[in-house]
């Protein structure tokens, strides 16, 4: 396209989007007459109901004397509390990546032998079909690994000869062949982005059959393939608190209503990287660590408190940074006292901290968490806690780690993929039944009137003759 036209089309994008605003804006005093829970939620907060799970329970508030009181938040994966989970695999000094994705998935804590036949399995699953990184990940790298992440589960689709059946062996086949590539897919398609857009080395470490995902992660990602057991075990914690979050997220929710369409394997995890990808939900960890950069650059003393605590007063007056009003990596739709992710989190991001010599970035941090709810609450109306969550330190351990900020996302999804692929699983065993929310319609009947009839609006005459010149220099 010529740089004529493309100026042509933006300006006609530009004054038609005035159109489809004035068409379907809708008064938001509508949703209140009609009791619409926008965002599927009340004005409290909580989620509408919408169905039943066994897989995970997040606790945020209890119930007492009628009254609802907000509680330190918890976390159970399959009815253990993320805690006790975290702390297992810790005092053993094992990996827990692995030992969790078995517990989400079929419903129990494994066995030793158990979890040894389901290590070797998701090792004997990380292989690409044959010349799959040349003609699919090398092909159109795109900065954005999500969309190039995406774009791989749809082509492995092409190479299932049982793609469509939906069986839940099929599916648990298809799931664990998933979970065991996408830190391959989505590594290698930083690779192929940083090689063809940056003119960086291009290299490809395969996975090691004897490594856990965190290890094989770090593997693939760096040219030395070296790490510290450090490393490995906080980027391992960050995938177990990751894995799983209740049915009504957004990815989540996704996966359940396009499971309930009778969709395959394929587009069900593609449609739930499509949500997660947004930065309303998996890509908040990248605002967080973009806060923070803006932050140094405007603050003249990070250890100043007073001097913190003025730049978040000016996010929250949208005076800062993006002007949206928001101290990113604070607060939660469920959560209100704490995040129980982030409490599990924060000792083993100070461990990495100390050893990679970022004690005082890591002090900046945990400033910014313990003046950031008092800011908020005195800038602004709330009608519940607010505390900091999981994002507000993962994206500065993948800092810490080396982990470029495209991979950051991608990270969040080798993890949730699991807590996907049990939801899917569980959608097709108890419901039969296609997901199909109501709206209200509030149009208008309007009476059609012929093409002669209709009244003409003003037309840009040199406009159109600058659009349709451009659009015969493109035929020639």
């Amino acid at each position: 396209m010529s740089a004529n036209f493309n100026k042509m089309m933006a300006e006609y994008a530009r004054r038609f989007s005035k159109i489809c605003v004035k068409n379907n804006q809708i008064d938001t005093e509508l949703f209140e007459k009609y009791g619409v829970k926008r965002g599927l939620r009340d004005k409290n907060g909580k989620g509408v109901l919408s169905g039943i799970t066994n897989i995970s329970l997040i606790k945020a508030s209890e119930t007492k004397d009628g009254r609802v009181i907000p509680c330190e938040g918890q976390l159970f994966y399959r009815g253990y509390n993320i805690f006790d989970l975290t702390a297992g695999f810790r005092k053993d000094k094992r990996f827990g990546f692995e030992e969790t994705a078995y517990l989400l998935l079929f419903g129990e804590l494994p066995s030793k032998d158990q979890l040894k036949e389901f290590s070797d399995i998701l090792a004997r699953n990380r292989r690409l079909p044959t010349n799959f990184v040349r003609d699919v990940i090398m092909k159109a790298p795109s900065k954005d690994i999500m969309n190039s992440l995406t774009k791989s589960v749809l082509t492995l689709a092409s190479y299932d000869d049982k793609v469509t059946n939906n069986t839940l062996e099929n599916v648990l086949e298809q799931s664990l062949m998933l979970i065991a590539v996408f830190p391959m897919l989505a590594v290698y398609g930083y690779h192929a982005y940083n090689h063809y857009e940056c003119n960086e080395s291009f290299y490809i470490h395969r996975p090691d059959d004897h490594l856990s995902a965190a290890e094989n992660i770090l593997r693939m990602l760096r040219p030395d393939k070296e790490y510290t057991d450090v490393e490995a075990k906080v980027l391992d914690l960050a995938l177990v608190l990751h894995m799983e979050h209740g049915g009504g997220n957004n990815s989540t929710f996704t996966t359940r209503v396009v499971t309930s369409a009778g969709s395959d394997t394929y587009s069900v995890i593609a449609a739930a990287l499509s949500s997660l990808k947004g930065p309303k939900h998996g890509g908040a960890n990248i605002k967080v660590v973009e806060m923070i950069q803006d932050l140094k650059e405007h603050v003249s003393d990070i250890e100043d408190e007073e001097q913190v605590r003025e730049y978040l007063r000016k996010l929250v007056r949208r005076e800062a940074f993006d002007k949206r009003g928001l101290i990113y990596g604070m607060g939660h739709a469920v959560y209100s006292i704490s995040d129980p992710r982030a409490v599990a989190f924060k000792r083993f991001v100070e461990l990495l901290a100390n050893e990679k010599h970022q004690k005082k970035e890591f002090e900046l941090y945990s400033m910014i968490e313990r003046i950031a709810p008092e800011v908020i609450g005195e800038e602004c109306a709330i009608y519940k806690g607010v505390s900091a969550n999981v994002d507000f330190y993962s994206g500065f351990v993948y800092t810490m780690l080396g982990i470029p900020i495209e991979l950051f996302t991608p990270i969040f999804a080798m993890a949730r993929i699991v807590g996907w692929s049990a939801h899917r699983m569980e959608e097709l065993i108890n419901v039969d039944k296609i997901i199909r929310p109501a709206y209200q319609s509030i149009m208008v009947p309007k009476v059609y009137e012929t093409l002669q009839e209709r009244s003409t609006p003003k037309i840009d005459t040199k406009y159109l003759k600058e659009l349709q010149l451009s659009m015969r220099e493109e035929n020639c």
